[in-house]
């Protein structure tokens, strides 16, 4: 989708993994001129549907939609130019240096660390943080659950996310066992890939010269990029157990869907309009 930049008014979007490039792909869908900052390694698992990829390739294609790495040299400049196109810039700015002189019409906080790394109310009119970390009022104007459930998507105007349980939804009814940490400390190197089908205790990966195994029967869901130094814990791969949804890692899916719906919609309601330059918060939400 082409977007006329009819301002330089955009929405800051902090952190491009794939939770917020579901958050990212829908505003840009619907007409906004979008931002992301990214840190300099970003170490996501669902690769194929995470713009922060753009980071170490340069672009990063999810859905249809391109995100396009951008330098320092003149942001607003290299913004404009990746709208015209249908694009998203993305600026490598790990800590927000440069929010405040870009003046953004909203901050939404999409790191997902679990806790607040330095987004405030002060950084635009208008604030949103994704997740528990984060006090509504407080330090941004309005929170998102991230939570699988019942309250998933649901907006927050006083108070805080449901904390984390560590503890990974249900899929097909597995939990923590389609998740995999790394059994050690050290560089990986894939052997499987992303959308591979594997058995229970099959090698996918090496950490070092420590294997990294299979947790159960399925479809490679999603798997840190080949070379990323790893710490022992560490996140590093998702099987999905239904084989046969392995469409599912190249399209965005349901949890990024509903947790973007309730960021449009507190954009929406506090008139943040594609194209629009005034915003207000909305008590009424």
């Amino acid at each position: 989708m082409k977007i006329a930049a009819y301002t330089d008014k955009m929405i800051l979007v902090r952190g491009g993994g794939d939770l917020a490039t579901g958050v990212i792909h829908k505003l840009h869908q619907s007409g906004y001129q979008v931002l992301i900052l990214e840190c300099d390694r970003p170490s996501a698992i669902r690769r194929h549907v995470a713009f922060c990829e753009a980071v170490y390739d340069g672009t990063a294609e999810v859905e249809g939609v391109v995100c396009r790495r951008i330098t320092e040299n003149d942001i607003r400049t290299q913004c404009r130019k990746c709208w015209a196109q249908g694009e998203i810039p993305l600026l490598i700015d790990t800590h927000g240096k440069h929010i405040r002189e870009l003046e953004p019409e909203a901050v939404i906080d999409a790191i997902l660390a679990k806790k607040n790394l330095g987004t405030s109310r002060d950084m635009a009119p208008l604030t949103v943080g994704l997740g528990p970390g984060f006090t509504a009022g407080e330090d941004v104007d309005y929170v998102i659950e991230t939570m699988r459930g019942h309250n998933l998507g649901r907006i927050i105007k006083k108070g805080s996310a449901l904390p984390n349980t560590g503890v990974p939804g249900l899929i097909a009814g597995i939990g923590k066992e389609r998740v995999i940490h790394s059994p050690a400390a050290g560089n990986m190197k894939n052997i499987c890939q992303i959308a591979d089908l594997v058995e229970k205790d099959q090698v996918i990966a090496m950490v070092g010269d420590t294997p990294v195994k299979a947790t159960i029967s399925g479809v490679i869901r999603g798997l840190i990029r080949d070379g990323s130094p790893v710490f022992e814990g560490m996140k590093i791969a998702d099987i999905d157990p239904r084989a046969e949804q392995k469409k599912n890692c190249f399209t965005i899916s349901d949890k990024a869907r509903c947790i973007a719906g309730g960021v449009l919609e507190v954009l929406l309601s506090c008139g943040v309009l594609p194209g629009t330059e005034k915003s207000v918060r909305n008590e009424n939400l």
